[in-house]
């Protein structure tokens, strides 16, 4: 029984030499990608530094206005809660 066990499997035969020629490549192409991904880095970048060199106002300085903005708002919000709460307190205590 053992004996037609062992004719029944049947090994398999791998070309090792397609193996090494997949695997080269598999890196040959890893290696064009990552040259691929490094330009087009290098093209996103230098636009955006093209594109803040050409601002008008530079975005720290614009950055620096909105939050004063904000901050002024947010003072005024405050503000006219507090009166219209003061308003409102007071006449219903009249």
């Amino acid at each position: 029984m053992n004996k037609d066990y062992r004719q029944s499997q049947r090994m398999i035969e791998i070309d090792t030499r397609l193996i090494r020629t997949g695997a080269v490549l598999t890196a040959a192409g890893a290696a064009v990608a990552c040259a691929g991904m490094g330009v087009a880095a290098f093209a996103v970048f230098s636009a955006g530094r093209r594109m803040i060199r050409d601002m008008d106002v530079p975005p720290s300085q614009q950055a620096a206005m909105k939050w004063r903005q904000a901050k002024e708002a947010s003072l005024a919000g405050a503000r006219a809660w507090q009166a219209a709460s003061d308003a409102q307190n007071g006449s219903l205590a009249r």
